[in-house]
């Protein structure tokens, strides 16, 4: 009985125990709750700018603008536009349709001096199979356009081969569906050595250029594992095809690699390994070192970035506005990020921003890497932006933008969430001092600035691009490098061209270049170039004139024509280089915006070479060009496959040596990075230290730092610690509340092609 008593007693104190718990934490909860408010997503205060809706003179073209030239130009009888959903060779095909950027003259007439708005324009590309050509065409006005007119010698002054194309979809459904069949006649030394069947398949990369000379269409092509991170899974089998004829049926094998021994055809291959000739490649389970997959359970979230009181810009259509700066901004299918009409304080500093080629070019002992020379606008740097993951590739609140392109597609494809834009705390004070002498105090500003950001996966590599905002009047362009090495399968002298990372892996040594387009305006389009840089001068001290010292003396220079303003990467480079305007700040100094370039780059491919013209812009640190409007790009979408004989060579920008004094001028910028690829490549390669970019500068063009002006400034004096008027960190406390997020989500992978789908 007593038993019975205990137990009702211990059974009743946890009933009250729990209950008593449950009451505590509503209680706890409740008062939380009144501590930690959610944050309004309306912002606190008003934003500084305004939109402007005339931005939209340099917006994407929109999906409704895609179709309807798409089907105008599919309605021009006489240009025999195949309709097609996935093309052949042989096929005239509607490859490309991208925004035709109006003529600068025209656009600024339009903003500054209230001119016409310029015509709507589209830039279309058709490669005619049937007829051994590309052309160009520009078609207008946009919406409902009435005309179409061929541009191709206005814009390259020759005419574009059909070899110049790039691969397309329908050509990469050809090119496996012959693999297969090479594939099916080595079927015994694919299972053995591969162990490849009829459930496994290998995964095919290519080398590019894609042959020796003008013309060649002749493609190494590497296999890989069908693992994670195929790009560093090498089999040590290589295959050369002869896909010059745009007739399939005329393709060919003209070589084969296998285990670092050549075979001129299939037949000599099956002959030497039946009769134990070579040295046979013997399968071996591999371990999935390239996957991503975490080796440890995730426990917690890492620190987030939440706007305390809304966000501080807004994002209306293809304009931002942001604290002083605005400006708009696009996608180009080609060449990927671009902003123009960019303004501090509702000064234009920069008409144009953009990137404008991302180049690698690899070494190695085997075919499949040994000529490669990748020129990524070829193949389309904005065309593989995909959806971004919400906080791992931008912070979970960012602002986040869709994007259309038509490339290689039978109608314009949506790309949910391509582009995002945030403020960042940048994680160090823009300027700050504490001072403990005579008067004592301490004044500082956080560096908060505004990101615009895409990240572009082309093939192995993924390149993420940064326009940067900073709120000292200063802009900065940077590119970041991740993804996958690519490698190559280890062979006898392989390790003169990179390290080992792996089993019978190398990763093979390549260089990163990547060009930006920089049309800064400073207070104008009448611009100089001056460099400034420093000299130790002997001087005689002037209280002791029989005593010398060692000096630093300010050197200053204007170069006067575009050969010598082209500043190679093998000369030494003034270490500050200005685009200046005539006016002067409140001291008499001349207003200028400044390059500084952050960057690791290797050596320049030597001019000998023949490959090196359609990549020439990488020979310069920066040049410095009169801007023309028939010089909108470095690069080309037709510089890879006709890598010997360009459509763009950007040395012919700088031959004619224009005047520069005065002028409307363009810089281009190169930057990058050497990559010797090591075994912390493994899995793939980490952003830290692999990356490069330019900063603008304000040097002279204001008469103080107008981040002054901020309201993120902080000063504190004794006894004003605790007052809110010059410190809002000390009211953050009372104010503090928990963001209110948005669910994630994720459909980066809808639409993507699937291997079943090419064949």
């Amino acid at each position: 009985m007593e038993e019975k008593r205990m137990n009702s007693l211990v059974k009743w104190t946890l009933i009250l125990f729990v209950l008593a718990s449950i009451i505590l934490n509503i209680a706890l909860i409740g008062i939380h709750s009144s501590r930690a408010p959610k944050c309004s997503a309306q912002r606190v205060h008003p934003l500084r700018r305004k939109h402007d809706e005339r931005s939209a003179v340099f917006a994407d073209l929109s999906r409704e603008e895609y179709l309807q030239v798409q089907q105008f130009m599919l309605k021009q009888n006489n240009l025999e536009i195949s309709t097609n959903q996935i093309s052949k060779p042989s096929d005239n095909f509607l490859f490309l349709i991208d925004l035709s950027v109006p003529k600068k003259a025209d656009v600024l007439a339009y903003l500054d001096r209230n001119g016409a708005k310029p015509t709507r324009e589209a830039t279309v590309v058709v490669f005619y199979g049937a007829k051994g050509y590309i052309k160009e065409y520009v078609v207008g006005p946009l919406p409902n356009p009435t005309y179409v007119n061929d541009v191709t010698m206005e814009r390259y002054h020759k005419e574009l081969p059909i070899s110049a194309r790039t691969v397309t979809i329908g050509e990469y459904n050809l090119l496996f569906q012959f693999l297969g069949d090479v594939f099916s006649k080595l079927g015994k030394i694919m299972k053995e050595s591969f162990d490849m069947g009829p459930d496994k398949q290998l995964n095919a990369f290519e080398q590019m250029p894609r042959g020796v000379r003008t013309g060649d269409r002749k493609t190494w092509i590497s296999f890989f594992r069908d693992m994670s991170g195929m790009y560093i899974h090498p089999v040590g089998f290589e295959v050369l095809v002869d896909h010059q004829s745009v007739n399939a049926s005329e393709w060919k094998v003209e070589m084969l690699l296998y285990n670092g021994q050549y075979f001129d055809s299939i037949d000599e291959l099956k002959d030497k390994y039946d009769k134990r000739l070579v040295k046979k490649i013997v399968y071996k389970e591999s371990p999935d070192y390239g996957s991503l997959k975490p080796r440890n359970r995730p426990l917690q979230v890492g620190p987030q970035l939440f706007n305390v009181e809304g966000k501080r810009y807004s994002v209306s259509n293809n304009h931002v506005v942001y604290m002083d700066w605005s400006f708009a901004f696009g996608l180009s299918a080609l060449t990927g990020m671009r902003v123009f009409d960019v303004r501090f304080n509702d000064e234009r500093i920069v008409y144009e921003l953009s990137v404008q080629e991302a180049m690698s070019v690899y070494g190695s002992v085997t075919p499949g890497m040994i000529l490669t020379k990748f020129l990524d606008s070829s193949i389309g740097i904005g065309r593989f932006a995909h959806e971004l993951v919400r906080g791992v590739d931008c912070p979970y609140e960012a602002s986040y933008v869709d994007t259309y392109r038509y490339i290689d597609v039978p109608k314009p494809v949506r790309f949910r969430n391509s582009i995002c834009i945030f403020e960042h705390n940048m994680g160090q004070p823009l300027r700050r001092h504490f001072s403990d002498f005579f008067h004592h105090s301490y004044g500082g500003m956080v560096n908060s600035a505004l990101v615009f950001r895409t990240i572009t996966a082309i093939g192995n590599y993924d390149y993420m691009w940064d326009f940067i905002f900073y709120q000292s009047g200063s802009v900065e362009a940077k590119v970041h490098a991740t993804g996958y090495i690519s490698s190559s399968y280890l062979v006898d002298g392989a390790l003169r061209h990179g390290h080992q990372v792996a089993e019978k892996v190398l990763g093979n040594i390549h260089t990163h270049f990547i060009n930006f387009k920089v049309d800064l305006d400073v207070l104008g389009v009448k611009n100089f170039f001056q460099t400034k840089d420093m000299e130790y001068v002997n001087v005689s001290l002037p209280w002791m004139p029989d005593h010398y010292a060692m000096v630093p003396q300010l050197v200053e220079k204007q170069l006067k024509t575009e050969k010598e303003a082209a500043l190679r990467y093998n000369t030494k480079t003034p270490r500050y280089l200005h685009i200046s305007s005539n006016k002067t700040n409140r001291w008499g100094q001349q207003r200028s915006y400044r390059l500084q370039v952050f960057s690791f780059t290797g050596d320049h491919l030597p001019e000998s070479q023949a490959e090196e013209r359609a990549m020439s812009w990488a020979r310069y640190k920066v040049a410095i060009t009169k801007h023309k409007d028939g010089e909108q790009t470095s690069s080309s979408l037709y510089s890879q496959n006709d890598i010997w004989s360009p459509a763009v060579d950007f040395s012919k920008y700088i031959e004619d040596n224009e005047s520069i004094e005065d002028e409307d001028l363009v810089a281009w910028v190169t930057t990058g990075f050497l990559h010797i690829p090591h075994s912390e490549d493994i899995p793939n390669t980490v952003t830290v230290g692999n990356g490069g970019g330019v900063l603008l500068r304000p040097h002279n063009y204001f008469d103080m730092d107008p981040s002054i002006h901020s309201a993120d400034s902080v000063y504190l004096s004794p006894g004003s610690e605790d007052s809110c008027d010059s410190n809002r960190m000390a009211c953050l406390a009372q104010e503090t509340c928990s963001p209110v997020l948005e669910p994630f989500t994720y459909e980066g992978f809808n639409g993507v092609m699937k291997f079943e789908d090419w064949v």
